[in-house]
């Protein structure tokens, strides 16, 4: 049984430049999503909103394998980030401030009633927390520009400011959502300067 990737299939929403902001058009996708408040290196929410998505994403995948005879690869971790002011991204991180919503990708062959039902198989053989926050959705970010960053997670704010304060109003555009990472590493195991993240911001024209 093939085993479909959705970094590699959909490479252009995964692997952006390194070096150069790049404009993306991202379809409607269907995301498992939890949303909170607060610092995510200390709020235990941000721990327990983790830990219910990957129990539904791999429950959803385990059954899309056995039922449906389609296999694939768990997609990264993504977060949505908002606060009050942006500055508390780019130069004071005051991450307290922070409200995200934290989001796996799913396939569109999930179905409501196969996410209902990998969500009652979680929740009878495990306590997990936030389960009861999860929620299946369709998201759609539509024209966004974006760039990987190489680095700590907090390194991202000189790019971030440059994004913001320059390249964005410089060709024409404004911010048009959230702020969007997509967590192409794992922290527990990948040095925080190697650590690759994909940084996005959804615009408009001006």
């Amino acid at each position: 049984m093939a085993k479909l990737d959705f970094t590699k299939e959909l490479a252009d929403l995964y692997h952006p430049s390194t070096t150069t902001f790049e404009i993306v058009d991202v379809p409607h996708m269907p995301d498992l999503m939890v949303d909170g408040h607060g610092d995510p290196n200390i709020t235990q929410e941000y721990t327990h909103a983790v830990e219910a998505l990957y129990a539904v994403a791999y429950r959803a995948k385990f059954m899309s394998k056995a039922e449906l005879a389609r296999d694939y690869v768990i997609p990264p971790l993504e977060g949505l980030w908002t606060a009050d002011n942006m500055r508390s991204f780019t130069t004071a991180r005051d991450k307290g401030t922070w409200d995200w919503t934290m989001m796996i990708m799913v396939p569109a062959w999930i179905t409501s009633e196969m996410y209902e039902r990998a969500c009652d198989d979680v929740r009878r053989k495990k306590h997990v927390t936030a389960l009861q926050k999860l929620r299946m959705a369709s998201y759609h970010e539509g024209r966004a520009v974006q760039i990987t960053h190489i680095g700590s997670y907090d390194d991202e704010a000189p790019v971030l400011e440059r994004l913001h304060q320059e390249w964005i109003p410089h060709h024409g555009y404004t911010e048009n959502g959230n702020h969007h990472e997509i967590y192409l590493s794992d922290p527990r195991r990948t040095a925080a300067a190697k650590l690759k993240t994909v940084l996005r911001q959804p615009i408009r024209k001006t």
